[in-house]
């Protein structure tokens, strides 16, 4: 079995893997992460791991990884190798939860146009061709940040919760800051998708991503949401470098 360790911004993932079956996938807290990550990895007789960061270690939690009875192995974008072609310009800045994404989309789907959409702390849009080739991707301010930016930098606008009324035309500054948000995200999402379906008329997308909002988009958008892109890129290059090796 496979442990898969992918730390974001907010928060930590953990997941087990048999083979390429997800067995489980929890969420803990940064202040727990230690005792989260010792705790998992005791409810399963893991063989192998592998650990993605896009936020510092602290000592207590690099300790915990190696105390464990087997090796985990950390992804590094431009070090670690991985089984899709990057172009990236500067791959050592990549970061490798956007890395394991493509080639977790690019594992499930062969042989697609994909653009992978991931909504967290910030919204990335990757694009990985259908000849396993990383082409590079853009990044956006996610939902927090644009709730916390209408508040700090304005004299009067409140700091409004993510979840809650939203409508076409807000009629409370309230619900208009909630849906301009909300509606601005969907309307920046489905942009994007109609740009990409121009160039490549057989695009597939996956919407993945920690926060979740509830957007409607049109049936026309080959739009899928896939909570486990990330875990399961990090599983293949797992795999890959145990094939390599």
């Amino acid at each position: 079995m496979n442990l898969i360790i992918d730390i974001g911004n907010t928060c930590v993932k953990l997941a087990c893997f048999n083979d390429e079956k997800i067995v489980e996938c929890i969420r803990v807290d940064k202040n727990e992460a230690k005792d989260g990550l010792l705790a998992f990895s005791a409810k399963y007789s893991f063989d192998k791991g592998i650990c993605s960061t896009v936020a510092g270690l602290s000592d207590d939690f690099l300790s915990a990884i190696d105390s464990l009875p087997f090796g985990v192995i950390r992804l590094v974008s431009g070090e670690t190798p991985v089984p899709i072609e990057n172009h990236y310009a500067t791959p050592f800045t990549l970061g490798s939860d956007r890395l394991a994404a493509v080639v977790g989309a690019n594992y499930l789907r062969p042989d697609c146009n994909i653009l992978v959409i991931d909504v967290g702390t910030c919204i990335t849009f990757d694009f990985i061709s259908s000849a396993g080739i990383y082409e590079g991707g853009n990044i956006s301010l996610g939902p927090t940040m644009r709730f916390l930016a209408l508040h700090e930098h304005t004299a009067k606008l409140p700091l409004v919760e993510r979840k809650g009324c939203v409508k076409s035309l807000g009629n409370t500054t309230e619900v208009a800051i909630r849906s301009g948000v909300v509606q601005g995200i969907r309307y920046e999402i489905e942009g994007y998708v109609r740009a990409f379906l121009e160039k490549y008329p057989d695009l597939f997308v996956y919407l993945t991503g920690g926060v979740h909002l509830n957007l409607h988009f049109s049936e026309k958008m080959p739009i899928f949401a896939n909570d486990f892109i990330v875990p399961i890129g990090l599983n293949r290059i797992l795999e890959y470098n145990n094939e390599i090796v």
